[in-house]
């Protein structure tokens, strides 16, 4: 099974803040949904709570420390450890966040899919330091602000080395 991270940060690794996301970018939503269908995806309840819905066309687990969380739809989990272990079946699974089951996974993955949004916001959430030793970016495609998308972004693959 590759263990891969999807995820969309400003120049400065930021991803929210106030548990929401910093911009409203079309061509992420629909690069994510393309990245991600027909795999599973792990989260946090704050990232599951934010998005507000289960996710289709995708087995969503939802990673919480309470241990009377449901979520009808969704296999609810207490750990990456269980989440990782609930998709051993699977060819790849997706870890889509926040900051704290980012970096709990970080070890573990393998393929890294970002956006990277070319403009630093006001965040309190950061995505962890992409350790160059360990990952190299193998593919990048580039694109200027348009009328629908706000700022200018950059869609990255990285693969671990190590």
């Amino acid at each position: 099974m590759i263990i891969a991270a999807i995820v969309a940060t400003d120049l400065k690794n930021a991803i929210g803040k106030n548990n929401k996301l910093l911009w409203h970018l079309p061509a992420d939503l629909k690069f994510f949904k393309q990245v991600t269908m027909g795999y599973p995806i792990i989260m946090g309840r704050k990232t599951f709570e934010s998005i507000g819905r289960l996710l289709p066309g995708r087995k969503n687990i939802i990673i919480t420390r309470n241990k009377s969380y449901t979520v009808e739809g969704a296999e609810v989990v207490d750990s990456i450890k269980k989440a990782l272990k609930s998709s051993v079946a699977e060819e790849k699974v997706f870890i889509i966040g926040g900051a704290e089951i980012y970096t709990q996974a970080m070890p573990h993955i393998k393929e890294l899919y970002r956006t990277l949004v070319k403009h630093e916001f006001d965040a309190d959430t950061f995505f962890p330091r992409i350790d160059h030793d360990q990952f190299n970016l193998i593919w990048q495609e580039c694109h200027e602000a348009n009328e629908t998308n706000t700022y200018g972004y950059c869609f990255q693959k990285y693969e671990r080395v190590k």
